[in-house]
Order: structure tokens, then C-alpha cells, then sequence
């Protein structure tokens, strides 16, 4: 890999150069984001014989609001031009197909964790551990052009939990710099301790307007809570739970971390502020 920061466009899905996998190859049940049950293995019914879906234009109105929601960083593309060498499922046999359904919920967790780190090498205040950071990224490029028999006996989670350690400390050093304490935990010369609500149940919470600014919302369940006004500017927000949360007007620049389906899940308005490194939902503006 050339000695540069990965380009966040290169981590996200571009339908058009992959074979509808995630279409056919995730499962999903019938409930407020799927309108039917489908086994993991067998297309949507509402995918065209050209990869296309047939509803794009009316998912959330028919029911498939989870679609919209969901990004596979731009491992949809990588399985289908790199790893399958262009080769569709379709016409392929259907051991080869099956291993790709198998060999693509890996590399989107690999692609996902190139976006954390590729985020974290942005992190100015996170320069004691670029090296490392830079090195994990590497690392996880080259096991994203393994072959599709190295890719489906990869141990994901181990790998996922030697990236997680430099992605904490990045966390760290990130947000004591938002705070101005030394190290993200209130320390001594600290101007204020961030908060920490790492993995806290905020379902529903009642968060209008509150303070997290440099505050750690690492797995954070913030499913429909009202974030209204609520100031996130440098929050962790790495896997904290947005669905249906209310973040009108709220404040999240500079937060890291922080991925399109996350926002794509959430509620907002033009006056929520986001970081550079996401798009502001098309649903949003109908909320004004």
C-alpha cells in the first residue's frame, strides 16, 4: 500500500460494480426494517436479474427500510471484482457462489474497520500511534486481497480486537485533546472530564441539549433517544446504536468514527451538523 491515508470514497458501496450481494447473501426477518423473512443465501425477491433493485426508488415506503440503512463499505465491490475476479453468482457453480455469500460478510468487516482506521490516522491528536495505526491498516488491506479460501478461515474477531486497541488509544488521546486533560479520563491538568457511557443502555434517554462533547458513546444503545440540540462535537461514536434517534439540530462535528448506515439510521435535520466524513440522509430533509 502506497505511504498514504486511505481515501474514505474507496470504502463505501458502489452497487453498480458488485452482484447485489448483499441482497442475497444477508439474511434478514420480517419487522419494522424488512417487510418479508429472507434466509441468508436466497436473492431478495426484489432483485432484478441485472443486480438492480426492482423498489429503490420506494424501499422505506415498502417496508425495507433496513436497505437503506445499510452500507457494505465497499465490499460488494471488492468480492465481486477482486476476490470472484468479476465472475456473478448466477452463472458461476454453486459451491463458488456459496463461498462468496460466505467471503462477503468478512471482507465488509474488514472494509469497516479500514474506515475506523483510515478515520483515526485524521486524528491530529492521535500521532503517537499513527505508526501503528498505519501498519494495522495495512495489514488488514492485504488480508481484504486474500483469496476467497484465506478469507473464509480468517479468526475476523481476532483481528478485529488487535485493531479495536489502537482504535481505543486513538479514542483516548482524541478526545483529551477535545477536553484538554491529558488523557480522555479527567486526569490531573484536566480543564473537564468527558464523559464515559462505553457500552450505557440510552434507550429512549431523554438527552435534549445535553453535553457529550469529547464523551465516549462506544456501543452506546441510543435507540430513539432524543439528542436534540445535544452537543456531540468529538464524541466517539464507533458502533453506538442511532436507529430512530432524534438528532435535530444536534452538534457532531469533528465526532469520529461515526459511519453513513449510523446516520442513515437516525433522525435528523438540516440543522444537525455532521463531520465531513459522512452525507447528510436524503430522508432527513423531508423533517425540514
Amino acid at each position: 500500500m502506497p505511504d498514504q491515508i486511505a481515501d474514505l470514497a474507496d470504502l463505501r458501496g458502489d452497487c453498480a460494480q458488485c452482484f447485489g450481494l448483499c441482497c442475497v447473501a444477508l439474511p434478514f426477518a420480517a419487522s419494522a426494517d424488512f417487510a418479508l423473512d429472507k434466509p441468508a443465501g436466497k436473492p431478495c425477491p426484489n432483485l432484478r436479474a441485472d443486480h438492480r433493485c426492482g423498489i429503490h426508488a420506494g424501499l422505506r415506503e415498502k417496508g425495507f427500510t433496513g436497505c437503506t440503512v445499510y452500507d457494505c463499505f465497499g465490499a460488494g465491490q471488492k468480492v465481486s471484482r477482486l476476490t470472484f475476479g468479476g465472475q456473478d453468482w448466477r452463472t458461476g457453480s454453486k459451491e463458488q457462489a456459496r463461498r462468496m455469500f460466505e467471503v462477503f460478510p468478512v471482507v465488509r468487516q474488514l472494509h469497516e474497520l479500514l474506515w475506523y482506521l483510515t478515520e483515526a490516522l485524521r486524528l491530529e491528536a492521535a500521532r503517537p500511534v499513527h505508526a501503528g495505526l498505519r501498519r494495522a491498516l495495512e495489514r488488514t488491506e492485504l488480508l481484504t486481497r486474500g483469496t476467497a479460501e484465506e478469507l473464509a478461515g480468517l479468526d475476523v474477531a481476532a483481528h478485529r480486537q488487535e485493531v479495536n486497541v489502537l482504535l481505543l488509544r486513538a479514542s483516548e488521546l482524541a478526545r483529551a485533546d477535545a477536553t484538554g486533560g491529558k488523557d480522555g479520563k479527567g486526569g490531573k491538568g484536566g480543564k473537564r472530564r468527558a464523559k464515559d457511557r462505553r457500552g450505557a443502555d440510552l434507550i429512549g434517554a431523554r438527552l435534549r441539549g445535553a453535553d457529550l462533547r469529547g464523551a465516549s458513546l462506544r456501543g452506546a444503545y441510543l435507540i430513539a433517544a432524543d439528542l436534540t440540540g445535544a452537543d456531540l462535537r468529538e464524541a466517539d461514536m464507533i458502533g453506538a446504536d442511532l436507529r430512530d434517534a432524534d438528532l435535530t439540530d444536534a452538534d457532531l462535528t469533528g465526532a469520529f468514527f461515526l459511519t453513513q448506515p449510523q446516520v442513515n439510521a437516525a433522525r435528523g435535520s438540516t440543522g444537525t451538523k455532521l463531520p465531513e466524513s459522512v452525507s447528510r440522509p436524503a430522508h432527513w430533509a423531508a423533517r425540514g
